[in-house]
Parts: C-alpha cells; structure tokens; sequence
C-alpha cells in the first residue's frame, strides 16, 4: 500500500471568544470525490463516503481523531506532533466539509500563533490504499482507501517540504499486526533476502547471522 497525501490549498481560520478565552477552529474541504485533484488521483464516492463513515465512528466520535502539524513522513499520526483534533467531516456534495479543534499542544500553539498573525494555512489529507490507473490514464485510488488522519495543517501545499511527501509516497507500506502499526514494506524485503543467503554459509557463520537480522528485525519494529 502507498501513503496518499492530498491537499486542499486554503482553510477557513476561526477564532472564537467565549467568557475571556479564545477558541480556534479550522474549516473547510477535507476530502473530494469524484473529480482529478491537483494530484492527479480521482476518489470514487462510494469508496470515500465508506472510509469516512468508517473514521468517523472509530476516531472522530471517539474524540481520537488528530491531526498534525506540516508533513508527517509515514501513515502513523505521531502524537507529540499533534496539533488539532477534527470534531466533524460532513457530506456537501462530492466534498466533506471538515472542522477541527486547535489544541492547547506545543504545535497547536504555533498553529494559534500563525493564526492570531493572520496567516494562512492550508488542509492536508493522509491515508493509505492502492493506485491504479483506469483506461483514461487517471490514477484511481482503490477500495483498501484507509484515512490516517481526514487533515493535517500545512503552511503552503506548493513548499518545498512537499518533497518529503512525495518521496514517501514512492515507499511500499504494510500493517504490521503484532506491534499495530505500519512498516516500511522494504525493511521486510531486505531481512528476507538476507535470511536466503544464510543457506551459503556454514554453521557458526548462520548462528551469527541469525542473531544479527533478528536484532534488524526488532529495531524495525521500533522505528
């Protein structure tokens, strides 16, 4: 599976003020369906409508559904870089319009500080799923869409730190069951060709190689 980031240029800023204290939310298109993005990539609104259902129940009405702040590297929503919490994705046509909540966090306070400066922030979604290309040469993303989180904030889709997206993109993923969470598919490839190798070595050689990949194996798994 790829990680799928797709971004939404501009987002609604509000700032709230009830009994001396400030609330700050964020607004706007989260996810659209039905139509090439700026990506290149098109989300059928059956498939999309069914993974938001789905983040909806599991994270947004459990209170758990977080966002970061600026362009996470892999599918996992890393929570001291968290910066906000989506409270809503509603259904507006071929779009979900989405809310979030700006949390008091060391993030979030950056993200209230840009916002008090007037500055402008845009929404980026994050997920995973396979892409296939249909016969008009349009990437389609396929029915195992799974949404990490319906937005993260960035500053500007077009910066230079969307290079760090892209590169990520191009890296195979797979959902590791015993540690419940996603891995990066080649560090997998890697120990199992090691692991063929060994049938060429002799014995005390392959007790010393056995030992050296299952210590791969374990700091994979704590990456």
């Amino acid at each position: 599976m790829k990680l799928i980031s797709e971004e939404i240029s501009n987002a609604e800023m509000l700032v709230e003020e009830a009994n001396g204290k400030k609330n700050y939310k964020i607004k706007g298109v989260f996810l659209q369906s039905d139509i090439k993005n700026r990506n290149g990539r098109i989300y059928e609104s059956d498939i999309l409508t069914k993974e938001v259902d789905r983040y909806s129940k599991e994270f947004i009405d459990k209170k758990r559904a977080f966002g970061e702040l600026g362009h996470p590297d892999g599918p996992t929503v890393n929570l001291e870089r968290v910066s906000h919490m989506i409270t809503s994705l509603t259904p507006d046509g071929k779009n979900f319009i989405g809310e979030a909540k700006i949390m008091d966090t060391p993030m979030g306070k950056i993200v209230k500080n840009i916002m008090d400066e007037d500055g402008t922030l845009g929404i980026s979604s994050r997920g995973m799923g396979s892409i296939k290309q249909n016969k008009n040469g349009i990437m389609e993303v396929q029915k195992d869409f799974m949404l990490a989180t319906a937005g993260d904030i960035v500053a500007d889709p077009s910066a230079p730190d969307a290079f760090v997206k892209g590169v990520m993109e191009g890296v195979d993923w797979i959902y590791d069951v015993a540690s419940s969470s996603w891995e990066v598919a080649n560090t997998f490839d890697e120990i199992e060709e090691e692991i063929k190798q060994t049938a060429k070595v002799s014995t005390a050689e392959l007790e010393i190689k056995a030992a050296a990949l299952f210590e791969k194996f374990v700091r994979s798994l704590s990456k």
